[in-house]
């Protein structure tokens, strides 16, 4: 990593919370960054393949034929760069800042909620939080499209905040995501959003390594299939949430002189929102400047706000939600909050700013 400053997102440009909004909505400018043929195709399949940075795309595109074979470029993602904010963004066509799902980990009416898992403190938050007035938004300009994701998705609170009221058709294989996107095109339906999170997955428990190229591979041959299923006058469009960052055991644990000025962390170990004391803001920046301006930016959430990480509008419920202080990685490490565990060591990480993790592609393949 080079010493320069953060990678913001290119809101209100070549940014992931754009996409759905130039394909579902026809009253709206089309982006000058989006081919013609795609704006013009019939049937429109939207892709996001979980975890796949422009980084590595460009790094192994010799694991990756249909992808490279796809005409396209790099977009940013959105602040932070993490599946929960930005998925939210994709589906919405809007900035964090606006539909407020802020992080992985983000601090609603007094706890920290887990968004991907919907609890906090162990326990299911859907009836003490409510999904859908947590994230209000309506998912594409408020139609109903098919929507092909994982079968154990459909219920969960997440997917209550960021897919409500679309027509959800669960897969439980790649090979059954493969089928229900082609039985959406032959009964012509206009646009269809599929998840495919097998790269994130993986990375997050292997690292960038060998399960990784292998991992690579299948999501390739995945899209494979679905250029082939695309019939004349449909389009597919593949995009990301994120990149990712090979961390491994590079974990820091904020110094304890930090830490004594803490009520809660939130947040994830790329980009992680310290919750200060009462009266203790002033002094949470100046300890964790003077600690871990080395790896990271320390940043405070007024800066934040100011520079429009979040997007040029933030909402009291999104501000609300938001630590007093950030640590956003900039070298190739994590900051440790025990409360943020899982089933095992996460080794790639995303989550900060910088272009490993911001930039992710945009690629196209049509029929004619």
């Amino acid at each position: 990593m080079d010493g320069l400053g953060p990678l913001l997102p290119d809101y209100g440009g070549a940014c992931i919370d754009a996409v759905v909004p130039a394909l579902v909505d026809l009253t709206i400018d089309a982006p000058e960054w989006m081919p013609p043929e795609l704006l013009d195709a019939e049937q429109v399949v939207v892709l996001v393949l979980d975890g796949l940075g422009w980084t590595q795309f460009e790094q192994h595109r010799a694991v990756l034929p249909a992808l490279a074979s796809l005409s396209g470029r790099s977009i940013t993602s959105v602040t932070p760069t993490t599946t929960a904010t930005a998925l939210t963004s994709i589906t919405t066509g809007l900035t964090p800042g606006v539909h407020g799902v802020v992080g992985y980990r983000m601090r609603v009416d007094g706890r920290v909620l887990n968004v991907l898992r919907w609890n906090a403190e162990g326990r299911d938050m859907r009836d003490a939080i409510p999904p859908e007035s947590t994230q209000p938004h309506p998912a594409f300009e408020g139609q109903r499209p098919v929507v092909i994701t994982r079968a154990e998705f459909r219920d969960t609170g997440f997917t209550r905040a960021h897919l409500a009221q679309t027509r959800h058709f669960g897969w439980r294989m790649p090979s059954t995501l493969v089928a229900e996107v082609a039985g959406a095109l032959r009964r012509n339906e206009p646009f269809i959003y599929a998840y495919y999170d097998g790269i994130d997955k993986i990375a997050h428990e292997f690292g960038l390594g060998e399960h990784y190229l292998a991992e690579l591979r299948a999501a390739d041959r995945i899209v494979a299939e679905l250029v082939e299923t695309l019939p004349a006058g449909a389009a597919l469009v593949v995009i990301s949430d994120h990149g990712q960052v090979d961390v491994g055991d590079n974990v820091i644990t904020p110094d304890a002189s930090v830490l004594a000025h803490v009520a809660t962390q939130s947040g994830e170990g790329r980009f992680r929102w310290l919750h200060a004391r009462p009266g203790h803001a002033r002094h949470l920046f100046e300890a964790a400047s003077a600690h871990h301006s080395d790896t990271g930016w320390v940043v405070s959430v007024d800066q934040v706000i100011d520079e429009g990480w979040f997007g040029p509008v933030v909402t009291d419920a999104a501000r609300a939600r938001l630590g007093d202080v950030a640590l956003v990685a900039r070298e190739v490490v994590s900051y440790v909050d025990p409360a943020d565990t899982g089933l095992y060591e996460l080794r790639a990480r995303h989550g900060s700013l910088t272009a490993d993790e911001m930039l992710v592609p945009f690629l196209v393949a049509t029929r004619h």
